[in-house]
């Protein structure tokens, strides 16, 4: 597909990010399939920024002796993912899109001071058994060599006829042999905290109300939260060279609340988990964390 590149330079603030979220709560009716947008939006040197990761640190529970979070680059890439979900280009509503996984691969070694090149754009249709289903790619690059990537699905629920190959991609995990190895109290306000962190205000998770008109009793966590979270807990010290995280969101986390992470018996620099409710029964999230140890 030939795409056509955008710089972003400087990035959206928070109030052009929420008014072009307003734009689109309505689209028009499709005629038709999906199409694709041609959109590849570039930011062309981003900071690592030490203020930046001891923030998102704090956020997760990231020390700064772990080196840079390997989820890190996707909150600099996030607000590029809103601008082409909001894009009149895209065929539907951004509010109601749903983070259905991630995938994450790092090739090579971050670090603080280091300038990023940010490529973000829709990689192509997902048909999921739910809906409609799209891969954001997400793609940085330093003196011209690609360090690091992600791809991000989302969903549009109800689609009667979703086009793009079928989804495939859920992990798999033997659940009878995890155990639980931490527990997190999760405040009332974390949506908002992390929000001033990542840039997602979406309402779901910065406000009851906001919460409620989308159909949720109350606030949620950010997904990306609860991964950032989860690899805190796992990431070993002393920063990563090559390594890559999945992750499938299953059930909200309602704010506040109490939630649990389950890890099966460590096989050297891997790790597969869940994070579940306290009592165990219902799982918020599945993931793997896989890294080259030095």
């Amino acid at each position: 597909m030939d795409y056509v590149t955008q710089i972003i330079d400087p990035p959206p603030s928070r109030n052009q990010l929420l008014w072009s979220g307003v734009r689109a709560l309505r689209k028009p009716k499709l005629d038709g399939p999906p199409t694709l947008p041609k959109e590849r939006l570039v930011r062309s040197a981003v900071e690592l920024s030490t203020a930046g990761i001891a923030a998102y640190g704090r956020a997760c529970g990231f020390r700064r002796e772990q080196g840079v979070p390997l989820s890190y680059p996707h909150m600099l890439a996030f607000p590029l993912h809103l601008m082409l979900l909001t894009h009149p280009s895209f065929p539907y509503p951004a509010s109601g899109m749903v983070h259905l996984a991630n995938r994450i691969r790092q090739h090579q070694r971050l670090e603080e001071g280091q300038a990023l090149r940010l490529e973000v754009y829709c990689e192509r249709w997902v048909a999921h058994p739910k809906g409609q289903a799209l891969s954001i790619a997400t793609r940085a690059y330093s003196a011209g060599a690609l360090v690091w990537e992600s791809d991000s699905l989302y969903l549009r629920r109800d689609i009667a006829s979703p086009v793009g190959e079928p989804w495939g991609d859920a992990l798999p995990l033997e659940t009878q042999g995890l155990a639980r190895t931490q527990r997190w109290v999760l405040p009332a306000d974390l949506g908002r905290r992390f929000a001033r962190v990542c840039g997602d205000y979406n309402p779901i998770h910065t406000s009851v109300i906001g919460a409620r008109l989308f159909g949720f009793r109350r606030a949620i966590a950010h997904g990306m939260w609860t991964l950032g979270r989860a690899l805190a807990a796992q990431q070993p010290p002393g920063g990563l060279d090559i390594a890559q995280a999945h992750c499938d969101f299953k059930l909200p986390i309602f704010l506040p609340g109490q939630v649990a992470l389950w890890n099966a018996p460590a096989t050297g620099p891997r790790r597969e988990f869940e994070v579940r409710n306290f009592a165990g029964d219902k799982p918020h999230m599945r993931g793997l964390f896989i890294w080259t140890a030095r």
